[in-house]
Parts: C-alpha cells; sequence; structure tokens
C-alpha cells in the first residue's frame, strides 16, 4: 500500500500530522507537543480527497481546536509500505 505523510503546525503549536492512502483518505492522524514531547492521537479526515487541491481536517488533542489545512496533491511523497493485515 502506497502512502504519504503530511505535516502542519496547530495555533497551539502543536506539530499536526496525517498519514494518507493512495485515495487520499486518512490512515491515522497525531499531535506532536515539540515542548514536552508528548505524541497523542489526533481524529483526522479528508475533505475532496478527489480533487488535485483537498484539505485535511483534525481534531487537535492539546488544545481542542478543530485545525482545516489545504495541500496540493503534486506535494504529496509516496512510499511503499506492507499492508499491516499482510503482516499479521
Amino acid at each position: 500500500m502506497k502512502l504519504a505523510t503530511v505535516h502542519s503546525a496547530c495555533e497551539c503549536q502543536a506539530r499536526l500530522s496525517a498519514e494518507l492512502d493512495e485515495n487520499k483518505h486518512v490512515h491515522r492522524g497525531w499531535a506532536t507537543d515539540l515542548g514536552r514531547g508528548k505524541t497523542r492521537i489526533a481524529p483526522a479526515h479528508s475533505i475532496h480527497p478527489a480533487s488535485e487541491r483537498f484539505q485535511l481536517g483534525w481534531a487537535c488533542p492539546m488544545c481542542g481546536r478543530n485545525t482545516l489545512r489545504s495541500f496540493e496533491t503534486s506535494g504529496l511523497v509516496w512510499s511503499e509500505r506492507a499492508d499491516l493485515a499482510q503482516s499479521a
């Protein structure tokens, strides 16, 4: 399965990240508080994934804000990863 990872910053300065599959659907999302070194699950979802320009929304677990960011498909870097179901 091909996956791409995107990053952005929340207004609280937490680093928001999401892993996307080939259809630009969120596989998993997380947030890292760089000051404390803590990482937490951050619910994330893609909006208009079929478009060249699409958005990702996160619920930041550090401050509770809903953060929306735009991304371009051409800016994604894809890497091949083993399917988790196959490795089990």
